[in-house]
């Protein structure tokens, strides 16, 4: 490897989200990844995107975006599926490096994992409301998509109400999964189409089982992301970092609570985030 390929292979991995739920992305890739540098953006003061109008969904995820390319990363993650679903198009047009979404490698999941060809998608109302995943999905013929918007599961994650056997993250998914396997009870396949939902995996596992009768695979878009980032790196350019554990840089456009919070979606200790403006 030369001296340039070395520098390249050195250059960071990008992240953003619009709060503290793509640290489960990151947390992916660095389980995934571990020699890589990763810098991460938490747009915290104008969570969540789920409830906004695509026009600002785009607007706020172009900012996320400019502040890691200023810091010269090499590859673009955008966690947040509702900044996927809305604001992808305007992203890979503005960037010299490549953009990675959430609904892609999400939906190739799912697809992978679906016996019967139906499919649930659970996310935010933004994320629902966009048909991101069931025009993904459409590429197999014979798939049948259920989507619902979930916005409860957002305050459980970050209250730490995640326990499989938490009665009311319990009551909670009851009221949810119920709806959607109502829509389609031959759903064997739920993705979770938001970053904040991988922290309540156990009570969605455990409840879709209880509802269904029956095993339903769980889709974790945070793990198909990673891998979606691995697969990239390793075609080239840009380059994969080899060697020690990467650095892991964060930033954050509010601050509050993120020392208490921040640390149940990574998976562990987060030194500081760094207050910025956008």
């Amino acid at each position: 490897m030369t001296s340039t390929d070395v520098s390249e292979a050195r250059r960071p991995i990008g992240v953003f989200d619009s709060g503290v739920g793509g640290l489960t992305v990151v947390r992916a890739l660095r389980a995934r990844l571990p020699g890589e540098d990763v810098v991460y953006l938490g747009d915290t003061a104008r969570v969540p995107y789920g409830s906004k109008s695509p026009r600002t969904v785009e607007r706020y995820s172009l900012a996320c975006q400019a502040f890691l390319l200023a810091r010269d990363v090499k590859l673009v993650l955008v966690a947040c599926n509702t900044a996927s679903a809305n604001a992808l198009p305007a992203l890979r047009a503005a960037s010299p490096v490549p953009v990675i979404g959430a609904v892609d490698p999400g939906a190739e999941s799912a697809l992978a994992a679906t016996r019967s060809g139906h499919i649930g998608v659970i996310g935010t109302l933004g994320t629902v409301r966009s048909g991101a995943y069931e025009r993904a999905l459409a590429a197999r013929p014979g798939v049948r998509v259920a989507s619902l918007a979930c916005p409860l599961f957002v305050p459980l994650a970050e209250e730490g109400w995640t326990d499989a056997g938490d009665a009311v993250a319990r009551a909670v998914a009851r009221r949810y999964l119920g709806e959607l396997f109502a829509r389609d009870a031959a759903i064997d396949t739920i993705v979770l189409g938001c970053t904040h939902y991988p922290l309540l995996r156990g009570v969605i596992t455990a409840t879709a089982r209880e509802l269904a009768g029956r095993d339903v695979a769980i889709v974790d878009s945070a793990t198909a992301m990673a891998e979606a980032a691995a697969v990239a790196l390793r075609r080239g350019p840009p380059a994969l970092a080899q060697g020690e554990r990467g650095a892991l840089a964060c930033f954050a456009t509010d601050t509050s609570r993120l020392d208490e919070i921040a640390p149940c979606f990574l998976g562990e200790p987060v030194t500081s985030f760094e207050l910025v403006d956008l």
